[in-house]
């Protein structure tokens, strides 16, 4: 008999189990996973939620044998809901599935597992492409990462954010130690890989409104989707007039091949923190991290979204009760929609292959919808 598996655990009650709302603020305080305990928030800032996330612990192939792990995702969304959501319910069943036939988790299965979430979304938008082009300008950045058998695998495509907290040796401090590469041309090294890949196009990274975008229209150079700068069949009429180029392309503009590495874990790495960049816009790397390091871990994620959202408000000159009764819509003028979700790190639990608890799955924000 197979085990019903990726359905929420039989922790708490039902609606513990998959969240609490409060407003704005979707959360869930505190979960466990297969190599400790973890923590997420999210909180919504555009007039529908853009971000999406997932946390998957068990069995990493669709045929629940071999490897078990840990999988956590952020998906960014931009333009629009279709693509995080896309990914949110795509993503993880492709990287079982490549994973159940490449016999594990390696660096090529995961990113497989990414191009073959794209080339799905990329046939959405072509069935759908006459009666809803729009579509067409959606995209998501996406990060994702994987512990299993002692390994850390992090993975991204365009400008979310892994943070590992590591303690120093012979100290209590925590040190902040950033595991994944971002793709943004507002870094400087980043516009340069940009245009080393479109040598013959003076006009490939803009600077508009002191910001640097990709065709003067995007600031990641890297996602799932946003097929308006990856086929050119796509960048034209239906599609509204602002997200059209002037002049036609031959090969994609955006990728959606992620930068992907490893990492062996250490006893003294005590957690990670998974966020879209809605929270490294109002904190830094070791701020999030000394957060997490001196406060109970019980509704740290939140803590850390209040933490994003009171900087926010400080930025604008205004208190932070303010801000909270701000709605959806014209919240984005004030911060990003932000999601946030930090994962504890058992040692004694990292090389444990055979561990086998309750299977869980738990989807991050749907603060909109029902379960």
């Amino acid at each position: 008999m197979v085990r019903s598996c990726w359905k929420p655990s039989g922790e708490g009650d039902d609606r513990d189990v998959r969240g609490r709302v409060d407003g704005l603020l979707w959360y869930k305080d505190l979960g466990n996973h297969l190599h400790g305990e973890f923590s997420m928030a999210v909180v919504q800032a555009n007039s529908s939620l853009e971000d999406q996330s997932q946390l998957e612990s068990g069995p990493l192939n669709s045929e629940y044998l071999g490897p078990q792990g840990t999988f956590i995702g952020v998906y960014d969304g931009h333009g629009g809901t279709a693509a995080s959501q896309f990914v949110s319910d795509n993503l993880f069943s492709n990287l079982k599935s490549l994973a159940a036939e490449h016999q594990g988790i390696s660096e090529n299965v995961i990113r497989r597992a990414f191009m073959a979430t794209e080339e799905g979304f990329l046939s959405v938008v072509k069935k759908q492409w006459l009666s809803k082009p729009q579509i067409a300008a959606t995209g998501s950045c996406c990060l994702a990462g994987i512990i299993c058998n002692g390994m850390l695998y992090i993975a991204n495509a365009g400008d979310s954010r892994a943070v590992l907290g590591r303690v120093e040796r012979g100290t209590r401090l925590t040190s902040a130690i950033q595991l994944s590469s971002e793709h943004n041309v507002n870094i400087e090294t980043e516009r340069d890989e940009v245009r080393s890949k479109h040598p013959y196009d003076s006009q490939i990274v803009v600077l508009k409104h002191n910001v640097w975008r990709v065709k003067g229209l995007i600031q990641v150079s890297r996602s799932i989707g946003d097929a308006y700068l990856k086929k050119a069949e796509f960048n034209r009429e239906p599609l509204p007039y602002k997200f059209r180029l002037d002049e036609p392309f031959f090969k994609p503009i955006l990728s959606c091949e992620p930068s992907i590495s490893m990492h062996k874990l250490h006893p003294n790495d005590q957690f990670l923190i998974f966020a879209s960049d809605g929270l490294w816009e109002q904190l830094s790397n070791q701020e999030a991290v000394n957060i997490v390091s001196n406060n109970p871990r019980n509704g740290i994620a939140r803590r850390l979204v209040k933490a994003a959202l009171r900087e926010a408000a400080k930025k604008r000159e205004m208190r932070f009760t303010d801000l909270q009764k701000i709605e959806e819509g014209v919240r984005r003028h004030f911060h990003d929609d932000i999601t946030v979700i930090v994962v504890f790190l058992n040692p004694n639990l990292f090389d444990n292959s055979s561990l086998w608890g309750s299977p869980l799955s738990i989807r991050g924000g749907r603060i909109n919808n029902s379960y």
